[in-house]
Protein backbone atom coordinates (compact mmCIF):
# COMPACT_ATOMS: atom_id res chain seq x y z
CA UNK A 1 0.00 0.00 0.00
CA UNK A 2 1.49 3.39 -0.94
CA UNK A 3 1.51 6.37 1.23
CA UNK A 4 -0.13 9.23 -0.30
CA UNK A 5 2.33 12.41 -1.40
CA UNK A 6 5.39 9.80 -0.21
CA UNK A 7 6.74 9.84 -4.06
CA UNK A 8 6.82 13.13 -4.14
CA UNK A 9 8.37 14.24 -0.74
CA UNK A 10 11.00 11.84 -2.13
CA UNK A 11 11.23 13.34 -5.11
CA UNK A 12 11.47 16.79 -3.69
CA UNK A 13 13.75 15.83 -1.14
CA UNK A 14 16.46 14.43 -3.84
CA UNK A 15 15.40 17.98 -5.79
CA UNK A 16 16.73 19.94 -2.91
CA UNK A 17 19.76 17.60 -2.05
CA UNK A 18 20.45 17.68 -5.93
CA UNK A 19 20.65 21.24 -5.43
CA UNK A 20 22.76 21.79 -2.23
CA UNK A 21 25.40 19.42 -3.93
CA UNK A 22 24.93 22.10 -6.46
CA UNK A 23 25.77 24.94 -4.28
CA UNK A 24 28.36 22.89 -2.50
CA UNK A 25 30.36 22.22 -6.32
CA UNK A 26 29.98 25.99 -6.83
CA UNK A 27 31.48 27.47 -4.14
CA UNK A 28 34.37 24.97 -4.06
CA UNK A 29 35.02 26.04 -7.54
CA UNK A 30 34.83 29.76 -6.72
CA UNK A 31 36.95 28.93 -3.70
CA UNK A 32 40.05 26.83 -5.68
CA UNK A 33 39.53 29.52 -8.38
CA UNK A 34 40.65 32.40 -5.66
CA UNK A 35 37.57 34.28 -5.51
CA UNK A 36 38.13 34.94 -2.18
CA UNK A 37 41.60 34.52 -0.14
CA UNK A 38 42.26 32.78 3.05
CA UNK A 39 41.26 35.16 5.91
CA UNK A 40 38.75 36.94 3.75
CA UNK A 41 35.29 36.73 4.67
CA UNK A 42 32.83 35.41 1.86
CA UNK A 43 29.26 37.30 0.76
CA UNK A 44 26.37 36.89 2.86
CA UNK A 45 23.80 34.06 2.66
CA UNK A 46 21.31 36.07 0.63
CA UNK A 47 23.97 37.90 -1.74
CA UNK A 48 25.32 33.96 -2.54
CA UNK A 49 21.32 32.55 -3.38
CA UNK A 50 21.26 35.08 -5.79
CA UNK A 51 24.86 34.74 -7.51
CA UNK A 52 23.53 30.82 -7.39
CA UNK A 53 19.70 31.34 -8.08
CA UNK A 54 19.05 28.96 -4.93
CA UNK A 55 17.32 29.39 -2.00
CA UNK A 56 19.01 31.05 1.02
CA UNK A 57 18.38 27.75 3.18
CA UNK A 58 19.98 25.72 0.34
CA UNK A 59 23.32 28.12 0.60
CA UNK A 60 22.71 27.68 4.49
CA UNK A 61 23.12 24.16 4.07
CA UNK A 62 26.28 23.93 1.61
CA UNK A 63 27.86 26.72 3.89
CA UNK A 64 27.52 23.68 6.40
CA UNK A 65 29.28 20.84 4.33
CA UNK A 66 31.84 23.68 3.81
CA UNK A 67 32.59 24.90 7.23
CA UNK A 68 32.49 20.44 8.33
CA UNK A 69 35.29 20.02 5.68
CA UNK A 70 37.24 22.44 7.47
CA UNK A 71 37.51 25.10 4.08
CA UNK A 72 35.15 27.66 5.66
CA UNK A 73 34.80 28.85 9.39
CA UNK A 74 32.10 30.46 10.56
CA UNK A 75 32.37 33.26 13.56
CA UNK A 76 29.22 34.50 15.38
CA UNK A 77 28.36 37.93 14.78
CA UNK A 78 31.04 38.84 11.94
CA UNK A 79 30.18 36.00 9.16
CA UNK A 80 31.66 32.63 7.17
CA UNK A 81 35.50 32.99 6.25
CA UNK A 82 37.90 31.27 3.72
CA UNK A 83 39.67 29.07 6.10
CA UNK A 84 41.75 26.87 3.04
CA UNK A 85 41.02 27.10 -0.82
CA UNK A 86 41.25 23.32 -1.34
CA UNK A 87 38.99 20.25 0.26
CA UNK A 88 41.34 18.88 2.67
CA UNK A 89 39.36 15.51 2.56
CA UNK A 90 40.05 15.69 -1.07
CA UNK A 91 43.62 15.86 -1.22
CA UNK A 92 43.79 13.13 1.44
CA UNK A 93 42.16 10.87 -0.90
CA UNK A 94 44.52 11.47 -3.57
CA UNK A 95 46.86 10.73 -1.47
CA UNK A 96 45.39 7.89 -0.44
CA UNK A 97 45.37 7.09 -4.43
CA UNK A 98 48.90 7.54 -4.92
CA UNK A 99 51.41 4.67 -6.09
CA UNK A 100 54.04 3.31 -4.18
CA UNK A 101 56.56 5.60 -4.78
CA UNK A 102 54.28 8.12 -4.06
CA UNK A 103 53.08 7.03 -0.65
CA UNK A 104 56.71 6.19 0.53
CA UNK A 105 58.01 9.36 -0.40
CA UNK A 106 55.26 11.50 2.05
CA UNK A 107 55.58 8.68 4.20
CA UNK A 108 59.17 9.68 4.61
CA UNK A 109 57.99 13.31 4.80
CA UNK A 110 55.80 12.79 7.48
CA UNK A 111 57.55 10.53 9.36
CA UNK A 112 61.22 12.51 9.29
CA UNK A 113 59.51 15.50 10.93
CA UNK A 114 57.73 13.01 13.25
CA UNK A 115 61.32 11.47 14.71
CA UNK A 116 62.60 14.68 14.67
CA UNK A 117 59.84 16.07 16.76
CA UNK A 118 59.66 13.13 19.07
CA UNK A 119 63.06 13.33 20.24
CA UNK A 120 62.33 16.86 21.85
CA UNK A 121 59.25 15.45 23.27
CA UNK A 122 58.91 11.86 24.03
CA UNK A 123 58.16 10.28 27.04
CA UNK A 124 59.11 7.11 28.50
CA UNK A 125 55.81 5.23 27.82
CA UNK A 126 56.33 6.29 23.97
CA UNK A 127 59.34 4.24 24.18
CA UNK A 128 57.98 1.35 25.31
CA UNK A 129 54.87 1.48 23.36
CA UNK A 130 58.07 1.59 20.27
CA UNK A 131 60.03 -1.56 21.79
CA UNK A 132 56.88 -3.54 22.38
CA UNK A 133 55.93 -3.03 18.82
CA UNK A 134 59.17 -3.89 17.69
CA UNK A 135 59.37 -7.04 19.88
CA UNK A 136 56.29 -8.43 18.24
CA UNK A 137 57.78 -7.80 14.54
CA UNK A 138 60.78 -9.49 15.63
CA UNK A 139 58.66 -12.60 16.85
CA UNK A 140 56.81 -12.61 13.72
CA UNK A 141 59.75 -12.36 11.32
CA UNK A 142 61.09 -15.51 13.79
CA UNK A 143 58.03 -17.73 13.52
CA UNK A 144 57.35 -17.03 9.61
CA UNK A 145 61.07 -16.91 8.32
CA UNK A 146 59.71 -17.99 4.45
CA UNK A 147 59.38 -14.42 2.66
CA UNK A 148 55.88 -14.90 1.86
CA UNK A 149 55.15 -14.81 5.77
CA UNK A 150 56.32 -11.71 6.51
CA UNK A 151 53.13 -10.03 5.48
CA UNK A 152 52.52 -10.70 8.62
CA UNK A 153 54.79 -8.03 9.74
CA UNK A 154 53.14 -5.19 8.20
CA UNK A 155 50.20 -5.00 10.95
CA UNK A 156 53.05 -4.52 13.78
CA UNK A 157 55.28 -2.37 11.29
CA UNK A 158 52.09 0.15 10.98
CA UNK A 159 52.08 -0.36 14.92
CA UNK A 160 55.52 1.15 15.33
CA UNK A 161 55.77 3.99 12.74
CA UNK A 162 52.49 5.27 13.98
CA UNK A 163 54.26 5.27 17.63
CA UNK A 164 57.20 7.02 16.72
CA UNK A 165 54.51 9.82 14.71
CA UNK A 166 52.36 10.11 18.09
CA UNK A 167 55.29 10.30 20.07
CA UNK A 168 56.04 13.90 18.99
CA UNK A 169 52.64 15.10 20.31
CA UNK A 170 51.48 16.82 17.81
CA UNK A 171 47.59 15.90 16.63
CA UNK A 172 47.23 17.48 13.89
CA UNK A 173 50.65 15.58 12.27
CA UNK A 174 48.98 12.60 14.26
CA UNK A 175 45.71 12.94 12.56
CA UNK A 176 47.26 13.28 8.80
CA UNK A 177 48.92 10.33 9.48
CA UNK A 178 45.95 8.27 10.61
CA UNK A 179 44.40 9.35 7.78
CA UNK A 180 47.10 8.51 5.21
CA UNK A 181 47.47 4.98 7.36
CA UNK A 182 45.47 3.25 4.75
CA UNK A 183 47.79 4.09 1.96
CA UNK A 184 51.01 3.42 4.12
CA UNK A 185 49.01 -0.04 5.09
CA UNK A 186 48.49 -0.66 1.51
CA UNK A 187 52.44 0.30 0.15
CA UNK A 188 53.60 -2.07 3.18
CA UNK A 189 51.24 -4.74 1.59
CA UNK A 190 52.42 -4.33 -1.92
CA UNK A 191 56.14 -4.35 -1.11
CA UNK A 192 56.23 -7.25 1.47
CA UNK A 193 54.50 -8.88 -1.06
CA UNK A 194 57.39 -8.92 -4.00
CA UNK A 195 60.59 -10.91 -3.50
CA UNK A 196 62.03 -8.35 -4.76
CA UNK A 197 61.63 -5.41 -1.98
CA UNK A 198 64.18 -5.26 0.92
CA UNK A 199 63.33 -7.72 3.93
CA UNK A 200 62.68 -5.49 7.40
CA UNK A 201 65.82 -5.36 9.12
CA UNK A 202 64.60 -4.88 13.17
CA UNK A 203 67.88 -3.53 13.76
CA UNK A 204 67.47 -0.31 11.70
CA UNK A 205 64.24 0.46 13.04
CA UNK A 206 65.84 -0.15 17.17
CA UNK A 207 68.53 2.43 15.83
CA UNK A 208 65.48 5.12 15.09
CA UNK A 209 64.16 3.85 19.05
CA UNK A 210 67.56 4.63 20.18
CA UNK A 211 68.32 8.40 18.60
CA UNK A 212 65.07 9.57 19.61
CA UNK A 213 65.49 8.08 23.26
CA UNK A 214 69.20 10.09 22.94
CA UNK A 215 66.85 13.21 22.78
CA UNK A 216 68.95 14.29 19.26
CA UNK A 217 66.28 15.52 16.83
CA UNK A 218 69.01 15.73 13.84
CA UNK A 219 70.03 11.80 14.88
CA UNK A 220 66.69 10.96 14.66
CA UNK A 221 65.78 12.37 11.66
CA UNK A 222 68.92 10.83 10.09
CA UNK A 223 67.96 7.54 11.68
CA UNK A 224 64.63 7.60 9.86
CA UNK A 225 65.48 8.89 7.07
CA UNK A 226 67.92 6.16 6.74
CA UNK A 227 65.34 3.09 7.61
CA UNK A 228 63.19 4.29 4.67
CA UNK A 229 65.85 4.98 2.12
CA UNK A 230 66.42 1.51 1.08
CA UNK A 231 62.87 0.67 0.18
CA UNK A 232 62.29 4.02 -1.38
CA UNK A 233 65.51 3.34 -3.56
CA UNK A 234 64.45 -0.49 -4.08
CA UNK A 235 60.78 0.68 -5.75
CA UNK A 236 62.61 3.44 -7.51
CA UNK A 237 64.36 0.03 -9.38
CA UNK A 238 61.27 -1.82 -9.79
CA UNK A 239 59.87 1.29 -12.00
CA UNK A 240 62.77 1.68 -13.87
CA UNK A 241 62.53 -2.08 -14.33
CA UNK A 242 58.69 -2.36 -15.14
CA UNK A 243 60.04 0.96 -17.53
CA UNK A 244 62.65 -1.34 -19.51
CA UNK A 245 60.21 -4.14 -20.40
CA UNK A 246 58.11 -1.69 -21.95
Amino acid sequence: MSVPGHSQDTLQAAGRRSLVDTAIDALREQLAAGAWPVGARIPTEHELAERLQVGRNTVREAIRVLVHAGMLVSRQGEGTFVRSTSDPAAVLRGVQRSGVRDVLEVRAALEAEGARLAALRHTPEDIVRMRAALAREAEVIAAHPERGGREATVEHDLEFHTAVVEAAHNPALAEVYRYFGASVRESMRTAFGDHEMPEVVVATHEALVDAIESGDPDRAEAACRALLAEPIAAVEQLIAAIAARK
